[in-house]
């Protein structure tokens, strides 16, 4: 079955390590894609902020490094912006490649840098990481989930929307996800995040936040980060994520704000656990698990693309 990975964390092993997007050890390339029948992936130009002298320059260095191997091998996988772009690769059987950012300190408060990247390419901004940066606080611990936008992430929102880009909130405090989801013109996404209610960890999302989500025609990406899935306190960070905990959070998210706001961010190369899908070309076996626990292949397709390509449309 096709799908539409929201979140990947490949382009910034690209740029630290010697491997390629064609074939290399991590968990996606071309190759798995092509093998797992994707119709999408996002990848994410990931930035730890405090690890880098400028997050500006370092993401233009990843997002250089990652569009050469888009350039590379464009006879199988094409750069995506919207809707059409996405049609136009299924159609020459191409794998549609989406570029975001990982954390909005990237544009360092600067909307002209902003622009920039819009112009290269990218459709999806993360606006927080796990620190507070210029834009807003980060959901990473609990202590800040009541301190909301900052006066330029608000402006953020509105340019965003202006250009046509989706905002993410998978890294964003509370109060900033309800102000990104009251200011927002369009529907917004949390590209990895998961059930709160089911695994209590600030990074995912409450009962009430799904409700609102769905309301407003977004969408949550299930994670495959153990520590997002796990009933109660995890016992080890290597910890295998199971097809079972991917289940629970999937039943539970469609049981409370419906199966429209269900979509795929595995997270994969951005976490240290193993996963019971190994890698991008398994996809299949979380498709037969849901068909097999009494999900309708209508719903499945849904969570597996349907969902994803409805939000691109919309908002790209």
């Amino acid at each position: 079955m096709n799908f539409i990975d929201l979140h990947c964390d490949t382009a910034s092993l690209l740029l630290e390590s010697n491997e390629v997007l064609k074939k290399n050890s991590l968990k996606v390339d071309i190759e798995r894609l092509q093998e797992g029948e994707a119709l999408a992936q996002f990848f994410a130009m990931y930035i730890d902020s405090k690890q880098v002298e400028s997050p500006y320059d370092y993401c233009v260095s990843m997002l250089d490094n990652f569009k050469k191997e888009l350039l590379l091998n464009s006879n199988t996988i094409s750069l995506c912006q919207n809707y059409d772009d996405l049609m136009l690769a299924q159609k020459e059987n191409k794998i549609g490649a989406f570029l975001t950012i990982e954390e909005g300190d990237a544009i360092e408060g600067d909307i002209e840098k902003l622009h920039y990247f819009k112009e290269q390419g990218i459709s999806l901004i993360t606006l927080t990481w796990n620190y507070e940066n210029s834009l807003g606080y980060s959901n990473f611990e609990w202590q800040d989930q009541h301190k909301g936008l900052k006066k330029k992430g608000f402006e953020v929102v509105e340019e965003m929307n202006a250009l046509k880009m989706l905002i993410d909130v998978s890294h964003l405090s509370d109060a900033g996800f309800e102000d990104v989801i009251t200011h927002s013109k369009v529907p917004i996404i949390a590209t990895h995040s998961n059930s709160r209610t089911m695994t209590n960890n600030p990074r995912n999302l409450s009962d009430k936040m799904l409700k609102t989500l769905a309301d407003k025609g977004g969408i949550t990406g299930v994670n495959f980060f153990n520590n997002f899935l796990v009933e109660g306190e995890l016992k080890d960070k290597l910890q295998l994520s199971t097809l079972d905990e991917m289940l629970r959070h999937i039943k539970h998210i469609r049981d409370v704000a419906g199966i429209e706001v269900i979509g795929l961010g595995s997270d994969f190369d951005g976490i240290p656990n193993p996963v019971e899908i190994e890698d991008c070309s398994q996809m299949f076996k979380l498709s037969d698990a849901l068909l097999s626990n009494g999900f309708s292949t209508d719903e499945v397709e849904k969570i597996f693309y349907g969902n994803s390509l409805r939000v691109i449309r919309d908002v790209l």
